[in-house]
């Protein structure tokens, strides 16, 4: 489980900016508060969400997402791991 802190929402954006994806906030009518815009590498999060809202939905496309550990350092691609095994043990 993830902590719902800013600390982890930025540790969270560092990782996808270090895989190549963009993160913007943005008004918008969003049914899981993110969406990926695949063609451009962007990830666009309701700003009008709550800081768990932001932190589940960016966590749900991180684990979705092929991202390439060498493009990585140890410990994004750790954190990244730890965010694939959460769900993993639901």
């Amino acid at each position: 489980m993830l902590t719902p802190t800013n600390h982890t929402l930025e540790k969270l954006e560092l990782l996808l900016k270090s895989a190549g994806y963009r993160v913007r906030y943005e008004k918008g009518n969003f049914k899981t508060n993110a969406c990926l815009l695949q063609s451009s590498k962007m990830i666009v999060v309701n700003k009008f969400s709550n800081l768990e809202s932001k932190i589940a939905a960016i966590a749900d496309l991180a684990r979705t997402l092929e991202i390439d550990y060498k493009l990585l350092d140890d410990k994004q691609a750790a954190f990244l791991h730890q965010i694939k095994q959460t769900q993993l043990q639901l």
